[in-house]
Order: C-alpha cells, then sequence, then structure tokens
C-alpha cells in the first residue's frame, strides 16, 4: 500500500513564497513518475508540474519559471517550490505517484495520491 502526505501549504501573499513536501511510503521510490496537481473551487483538477523516474521535469504554462519541482530519492520526497506566488495558485495541492516513471500531464496516469494541502494566496 503506497501511501503519500504533502505538507507545508498555508497562507501567503502574493508574490511570496511556499515550499510543499510529499513524504511517499512507495518502494522502490525511485522508479516512479511524481506529479503535483491543483484544484481550486469548482474547477477541476489541474496539472502543475511533474518529474519522472530519470529527473526530467514538465510543468502547466502557468507555472512555468516560477514553481520547480524536484525529488529525493534517499529520503524518498518529492518538492514543489513555489515562488512569485499569485491569488490564482490558490487551490488545494495533491502529490501524486505514477507507477511508470513517467513525467504525464493527465490525472489518470497516477496510480497514487494523497490527500492534499491548502495553498492560499491573498491579494
Amino acid at each position: 500500500q503506497v501511501q503519500l502526505e504533502e505538507s507545508g501549504g498555508g497562507l501567503v501573499q502574493a508574490g511570496g513564497s511556499l515550499r510543499l513536501s510529499c513524504a511517499a511510503s512507495a518502494r522502490p521510490f525511485k522508479d516512479y513518475g511524481a506529479g503535483w496537481f491543483r484544484q481550486s473551487p469548482g474547477l477541476e483538477r489541474e496539472f502543475v508540474a511533474a518529474i519522472d523516474w530519470s529527473g526530467d521535469t514538465k510543468y502547466a504554462v502557468s507555472v512555468e519559471g516560477r514553481f520547480t519541482i524536484s525529488r529525493d530519492n534517499a529520503k524518498k520526497m518529492v518538492f514543489l517550490q513555489m515562488n512569485n506566488l499569485k491569488p490564482e495558485d490558490t487551490g488545494v495541492y495533491y502529490c501524486a505517484l505514477d507507477p511508470a516513471g513517467s513525467r504525464a500531464r493527465l490525472s489518470n496516469r497516477y496510480s497514487y495520491w494523497g490527500q492534499g494541502t491548502q495553498v492560499t494566496v491573498s491579494s
């Protein structure tokens, strides 16, 4: 049973930064792809960023240049550094793992999901 736990969300002013963390119990973690998604009230869950087993990354256009996804295989963790946050970045952020090791944009490629962490950006 793979479990994921996100942390690091909170309330921040526009222009500020947050770093989200995701702790995973997957074995072997290094073979999994990982992604971050977010969901705002009334909207569908959307892709934010992903990193594959080799460390290659992919970003949504809306966060390119502001967010950075990374992973620490030894600690079985995935991170999302979010800089220059905007009010439209507000939402619940979810960490997910893909057993195929990819950096997919589609949520249905991911088999395991965390409970989410709230990010609120005030204007």
